[in-house]
């Protein structure tokens, strides 16, 4: 499959006019015979190349230099529902000390739970300590992670930077792949297609050399 990637991506730089600045890379995986409603895919997976790495901000007790900005305890009880909501345009990701969960859901709860931007056990995003060893992991973990939810049938993901080497490209790609086909129920069955492109471009599917030479 990496080495279909790789020639969509070739495709991809042949038919795309450049542009003035960096486009994003898209991969679109299309699906069927999923029910969305009854139905559920919830990943956090870890690419192996990170074009941008993501902003996080900590709900802790004590000031830390490690996440991108840290939300103490003093400021906690200090803001309110605008100015959490004005932080939460900010950051991609929120991860928050146990011992303040409460505080956080009763007070922000309504407007992080509909962002998507409350801190998730789920994801290792609510730290049992905060100690400097434990917060570097989770934020080095988060940061070059994308995390994949699945709401409806077509999932666009951005995985990479048009300037990126084709092989770093691809590479995420297969890695996504590979993840979303184990955690569907019907594994492969459960995809119709896959895609990729450029910011500006048309996409390109995926055809398996098999298939190009078929065709």
């Amino acid at each position: 499959m990496k080495e279909d990637f790789l020639t969509t991506i070739k495709e991809l730089r042949k038919i795309s006019v450049k542009r003035k600045f960096d486009q994003t890379v898209d991969l679109i995986i299309n699906l069927k015979d999923f029910d969305v409603k009854r139905e559920s895919v919830n990943l956090l997976i870890m690419l192996p190349y990170v074009a941008k790495k993501k902003k996080i901000c900590a709900f802790f007790e004590t000031a830390s230099i490690i996440p991108t900005y840290t939300i103490t305890k003093k400021e906690i009880d200090r803001l309110d529902e605008k100015g959490i909501k004005d932080f939460a345009k900010d950051y991609d990701i929120f991860i928050a000390s146990a011992k303040l969960m409460a505080t956080i859901a009763s007070k922000f709860g309504r407007v992080l739970g509909p962002m998507g931007k409350m801190p998730d056990p789920k994801i290792g995003a609510v730290l049992s300590n905060e100690s400097d060893t434990t917060v570097s992991a989770i934020v080095k973990k988060l940061s070059s992670s994308i995390r994949i939810r699945v709401k409806e049938p077509s999932i666009k993901l951005s995985i990479g930077k048009e300037s990126m080497p084709d092989e770093q490209i691809a590479e995420n790609a297969q890695a996504i792949y590979d993840k979303m086909v184990i955690a569907l129920p019907r594994k492969k069955e459960n995809i119709r297609s896959v895609m990729l492109k450029f910011t500006m471009s048309k996409p390109i599917k995926i055809k398996s050399e098999k298939a190009r030479k078929e065709k």
